[in-house]
């Protein structure tokens, strides 16, 4: 069994952030995650409206994957919020980023996929 080196979760989280901010969108923390181990969900938004949410899953087939989750219209007052909520009391080290921009899965895929 080899192990596969990964970049901790902060760094990834500092440079997609970066990436997006670059490229004339926005993109915060919304919860602070284990810095070098957590999980991240990500609040894919384009101009304020949320298009989805995606958890970052490993693939058993190897790499990383999205995985739409959460709830069926996440733009329903308090819904993307709730789900969040729910998410951190049950895994405290997960980071949760919103990313605001055009093509804010295609960004996040290339950054993290």
């Amino acid at each position: 069994m080899t192990l596969e080196a990964r970049p901790a979760s902060g760094l990834l989280v500092s440079a997609l952030i970066r990436r997006v901010e670059a490229d004339g969108g926005s993109a915060m923390v919304i919860a602070k995650g284990d810095a070098v181990a957590g999980a991240m969900l990500l609040i894919l938004a384009d101009r304020g409206v949320v298009g989805a949410i995606v958890d970052r899953v490993w693939r058993f087939d190897g790499g990383h994957g999205f995985e739409r989750v959460g709830p069926a219209d996440p733009n329903e007052p308090g819904a993307a919020g709730d789900y969040v909520a729910k998410r951190r009391r049950s895994d405290p080290d997960l980071w949760v980023v919103e990313v605001d921009h055009r093509e804010a899965e295609k960004i996040a895929g290339e950054m993290l996929l």
